[in-house]
């Protein structure tokens, strides 16, 4: 019996390319215990030596120190988990692959909190929780994307651009919300991207799922730093819409001519928006 949920939970997993690359934590899904939370953040941290935090039910007795969502991982190395929640799940499943983003992102989010109460929120902390929810990283090698991208021509990104998808620009996605979405069978997911500009020889090979990198260690430092620092996600405009429909092989309907225009996750640009240049990731340019 046990082994039933983890195999329909590896069947799921392989329903759409951006869950292929979760494959190993299959068997978390879809409810896995505080015990095996525990023993998958166990072999986690001895494979690669990084201290991820305990998860805990979210409980009463736990809710009972009072303190905020992102102080208690702060100050107790405890994430309050719902059981049986599939975005709590997910969530767990990003601490044990991408520590020092989510190091990152709860460092921000305190020092924040320090500063404007539990109570408000920051612009910062609003795209903090943007790329925490739904976010991906962009490894772009590839300018003409880059120009198609900032204006929204979506065609020219992913229809004339097909060919450099897993070549001049490949992502990675650690958004739980997203991922909980994906799992949930949305059609047109939309993730909100940071964009690090990477040379195109450093991408070959990485691609685990067409344009998809599961995980990228030696990159990620660098934007974990530069999250920490606050050089990114100051403010949820930084952030730019991805939707993944339009990745090459993501969606059953790309032949259609008109599915760039038809479908609503592909919007246009709005008049005055302007988005930063990409974060220069480890050989970029």
């Amino acid at each position: 019996m046990a082994d039933g949920p983890t195999l329909q939970a590896a069947a799921d997993l392989g329903r759409h390319p951006l869950l292929q690359a979760w494959q190993e934590h299959a068997g978390l899904l879809p409810s896995a215990s505080m015990d095996d939370l525990e023993r998958a953040r166990l072999r986690a941290q001895a494979a690669d030596g990084i201290t991820r935090p305990a998860f805990r039910v979210q409980d009463a007795g736990l809710l009972a120190d009072g303190l905020h969502y992102e102080s208690r991982i702060a100050q107790r190395n405890i994430v309050a988990t719902r059981e049986h929640d599939a975005h709590d799940l997910f969530n767990a499943m990003v601490w044990l692959r991408h520590p020092l983003l989510k190091r990152a992102l709860n460092a921000r989010q305190v020092a924040d909190i320090g500063i404007v109460g539990p109570k408000q929120r920051t612009r910062g902390q609003y795209a903090l929780t943007h790329f925490d929810e739904a976010g991906a990283i962009a490894w772009l090698a590839d300018d003409d994307l880059l120009q198609a991208w900032d204006a929204h021509d979506w065609t020219a990104l992913f229809r004339d651009g097909a060919q450099a998808w897993g070549r001049g620009i490949a992502i990675t996605v650690h958004g739980h919300a997203l991922l909980e979405h994906v799992w949930n069978g949305h059609p047109q997911p939309t993730a909100k991207a940071l964009v690090v500009r990477v040379p195109a020889p450093t991408l070959a090979g990485r691609c685990v799922a067409g344009a998809l990198v599961a995980h990228w260690p030696s990159a990620e430092v660098v934007v974990a730093a530069a999250i920490g620092a606050a050089h990114v996600l100051v403010d949820p405009q930084e952030l730019r819409p991805l939707p993944l429909a339009g990745i090459p092989g993501w969606h059953p309907l790309q032949a259609d001519p008109a599915f760039h225009r038809r479908m609503p996750c592909f919007r246009p640009l709005r008049a005055g928006r302007r988005y930063p240049p990409p974060l220069r990731g480890p050989g970029g340019a």
